[in-house]
Parts: structure tokens; C-alpha cells; sequence
């Protein structure tokens, strides 16, 4: 479900400073963001702490808007369209 590439294709917004992307590749749509990012960071092993998050850090990032989907802020119960969805969360970098 996701792909990392380590180069920026053409398409792909600017990442924030201070960020961390999760790059989302979805089959077919799914009605809820907060899971399917959250089984994500659990995957992934770039950064240490978001691997870990505890769901009640999880919906504080939502809460703080640290969640940002093309630069706006997102909910936990945003819908994602099938295909690519690049997500930032604001205050992470790549690894810690």
C-alpha cells in the first residue's frame, strides 16, 4: 500500500520543513485517514517515535492540525481517493 521512493517525482507537492511524508498508494478508496495512516506509521521505520504513537498522541497531532494533506489541514475522517496521497505530519522529521 505504500510506496517510498527516495527521489521526488515530478508530481509530488514539496514537503514541508520539519516534516514527515507518508506516501499513501491506495487500491481503491478508503473512508477514514486516521486508519489508514495509523497502520502506516506502525509499518514504517523511518522515525522511531511515530512508529510507536500511542492513539491518544495520534489524535492530538489531528487535534493540533500537524496532519496536512496538499498543505491543508486533515481530520481523522477524511476520505482518500484511490491513488496517491502524500500526507505530512508537521514537527517529525524523517528519522528520530
Amino acid at each position: 500500500m505504500t510506496l517510498e521512493h527516495p527521489e521526488t517525482p515530478a508530481n509530488e507537492p514539496e514537503k514541508p520543513a520539519n516534516a514527515f511524508r507518508v506516501t499513501l498508494t491506495l487500491a481503491s478508496p478508503r473512508p477514514r485517514l486516521d486508519q489508514v495512516l495509523l497502520e502506516e506509521l506502525r509499518k514504517q521505520k523511518r522515525n522511531h517515535f511515530l512508529r510507536n504513537i500511542s492513539r491518544t498522541e495520534f489524535k492530538e497531532l489531528f487535534r493540533k492540525k500537524r496532519v496536512r494533506i496538499k498543505g491543508q489541514s486533515a481530520t481523522p475522517s477524511s476520505s482518500l481517493a484511490r491513488g496517491t496521497t502524500y500526507v505530512d505530519i508537521l514537527g517529525y522529521d524523517e528519522t528520530a
